[in-house]
């Protein structure tokens, strides 16, 4: 069925041809890929519309944060998923050395920050307030963490400043780091069957909301300089003692010199932009319907093309 419904959504493509402007390099654009479904998923989708207009793609695995830097120096052309709370600070660091450009932002909304699903909630009727988590601790410890509760952070690369916000909240809490997203979700899974209290690090957009209805642990509010000066937050002396912003942003970003080697792709680039649906759309058709992320976009192209061909016209 996999790949019957590939061939189905390839055929749609093929059928849809466009051509690059005589100004666009034949060189490739190189587009990274990341840890997490709806960015590798996201980056095919983009990179198929560039290859229906007659551009070269290649991928490439690049880190999540130092992803700015490459897209700075050229080394890759483009980044479609800068989430604020998580990249924000590398993105702004790559701006201030100049050579990337804000290439706008799409119009799903962000969140990103300690999570729960609502059986959690059953046992520590407090939430979401953290400190009523914090009072919960022991519901979440484990062998591993002794007597003081378990959190499940992202991966390190992510650099979620886990384990700062504990130290400068005086959180019972011990941090551990996930390997990769699947593993956040298997979490999740293992403790639905008991419904085991536990909390783990999530974010919206993805396909998780629509599968275990949760809440986000509501932490002091995020004040800019919260990650950058102690003075501001709860603890003069610590950072990150706020949580991540409510509503942060979701940016694409590109290569300064991407507009003037690939004008048309550029011109698309700056007029692609996901909404959150969509966006979980693309990592559920990876996370659960368990198609490999080529195939995903794919589908998705084909289930969309009323979207992405305005893009392109």
């Amino acid at each position: 069925m996999k790949k019957l419904t590939t061939t189905l959504a390839t055929s749609v493509l093929v059928m849809v041809p466009f051509a690059a402007t005589a100004e666009d390099s034949s060189d490739p654009i190189v587009i990274p890929i990341h840890n997490w479904s709806s960015q590798i998923v996201m980056s095919n989708v983009v990179g198929q519309i560039f290859e229906e207009m007659g551009a070269n793609v290649e991928y490439v695995t690049t880190d999540s944060q130092a992803v700015y830097e490459s897209v700075r120096l050229g080394d890759v052309t483009l980044e479609m998923e800068v989430w604020e709370g998580a990249f924000g600070a590398s993105f702004r660091a790559a701006m201030e050395k100049g050579g990337i450009v804000d290439v706008g932002d799409h119009n799903a909304v962000t969140r990103e920050d300690w999570w729960y699903p609502m059986w959690t909630k059953d046992a520590c009727p407090g939430l979401p307030s953290w400190e009523a988590l914090n009072d919960c601790a022991q519901l979440f410890a484990t062998a591993e963490t002794g007597d003081k509760g378990r959190y499940l952070d992202g991966p390190v690369d992510w650099l979620k400043h886990g384990k700062e916000r504990v130290e400068a909240l005086g959180m019972d809490f011990e941090v551990i780091n996930a390997g990769s997203a699947a593993a956040l979700w298997a979490e999740i899974g293992a403790a639905e069957a008991d419904k085991r209290p536990v909390v783990v690090f999530n974010w919206t957009p993805n396909f998780a909301e629509a599968v275990w209805p949760g809440e986000f642990v509501e932490f002091p509010t995020w004040v800019d300089g919260c990650d950058k000066d102690p003075s501001v937050g709860p603890n003069p002396n610590a950072l990150y003692d706020c949580g991540n912003p409510a509503d942060g942003y979701l940016k694409k970003a590109a290569w300064e010199g991407m507009e003037a080697k690939w004008p048309a792709a550029y011109a698309t680039l700056e007029k692609i932009s996901f909404t959150n649906p969509q966006i979980a759309e693309m990592a559920r058709l990876v996370d659960i319907d368990e198609l490999e992320p080529e195939e995903a976009a794919a589908e998705w192209l084909a289930a969309n093309e009323d979207v992405w061909k305005a893009w392109v016209n």
